[in-house]
């Protein structure tokens, strides 16, 4: 099943939400149910790279089922939540879990990628990509190794970009356990840590 979201707001229909919060959205969405193509607007190219860096291919099939799955569950949609992020990335996590194997055997794959960084290019901009790239081997390999839930946690908040109160709000956590996941998962990475120069942070 797919959600054909220029059927539902075509351009002219959707400039009217366009300075609509994502909760008012949502609302309107129940009643004109066209609204709800401005919500895959705002977040689908968010969501498509967060589920691609996990699960490659499948990326494309599993946005389409999150935001189906998001559309038929939107009239219990918790009104205290004015940004629709945590709730999709919610979604997006449980789709996720259902593939955990494919998951995993994608950081396998990438931490057998061979490496071969050549370049004549001494620029800090070129050494900076070069050391990038030697490094993601071992982060996939240490990302593989982490407890699902606590790898959970750590891309929510890494490639995710959301707060711990929005990770929390997301997995239906206390902030506490997000906390304590986040705390054994950067143990766990921290040797690899230290050399990624600001991709996870």
């Amino acid at each position: 099943m797919s959600l054909d979201t220029h059927a539902l707001s075509p351009p002219l229909e959707r400039a009217l939400y366009t300075n609509v919060d994502d909760n008012s959205l949502i609302r309107v969405s129940v009643e004109q149910p066209e609204a709800f193509g401005e919500l895959f607007e705002r977040h689908a190219r968010e969501l498509h790279r967060f589920l691609s860096r996990r699960l490659g291919d499948l990326a494309d099939d599993l946005l389409g089922e999150l935001f189906v799955t998001a559309f038929e569950r939107r009239a219990s949609y918790r009104a205290e939540l004015a940004d629709a992020r945590p709730w999709l990335y919610g979604i997006a996590a449980n789709l996720v879990r259902r593939h955990h194997r494919a998951e995993a055997a994608r950081y396998r794959a990438l931490a057998r990628v061979p490496l071969a960084i050549v370049t004549a290019d001494s620029s800090p901009e070129a050494m900076a990509a070069a050391d990038a790239a030697a490094v993601r081997p071992r982060l996939a390999m240490a990302l593989g190794a982490l407890k699902p839930a606590d790898r959970e946690v750590l891309l929510m908040l890494a490639w995710g970009q959301l707060d711990q109160a929005e990770v929390a709000a997301a997995l239906g956590i206390p902030v506490g356990t997000v906390r304590s996941r986040l705390h054994r998962a950067r143990q766990q990475l921290r040797p690899v840590l230290s050399d990624l120069q600001g991709e996870l942070r």
